[in-house]
């Protein structure tokens, strides 16, 4: 399962080639961080760990910016874990919106 973390930006529709009404979400989807990689060994499970958006230094915890150091980058404001990644990644490495494909569906 491949993923993003975005944003939210607003609501708009289209119309297909029927005149069919289409609602469609609006999502920023800027450059995602790898945080972290977790594995079956160490934690007990699989997951690949995300940082979206940019936060200021000084309202970042201490716990955090080592953690965001280790992935040197800078703080982040979200971060999130996804299950049953199927890119290989590593600790560092910025994912986007090029590892999904024309025709793919997306659940936002």
């Amino acid at each position: 399962m491949r993923g993003l973390i975005g944003k939210k930006v607003g609501m708009t529709s289209l119309f297909d080639e029927t005149g069919k009404n289409i609602p469609c979400t609006v999502i920023q989807a800027e450059a995602n961080i790898v945080t972290q990689l977790k594995t079956e060994e160490t934690d007990g499970y699989e997951a690949v760990q995300l940082a979206f958006g940019e936060a200021k230094e000084k309202n970042t915890p201490n716990a955090l910016k080592g953690h965001f150091d280790k992935a040197n980058t800078t703080p982040k404001k979200k971060v999130a874990e996804l299950r049953g990644f199927d890119i290989e990644v590593n600790v560092g490495d910025e994912v986007n919106v090029e590892i999904f494909q024309e025709g793919d569906i997306v659940d936002v």
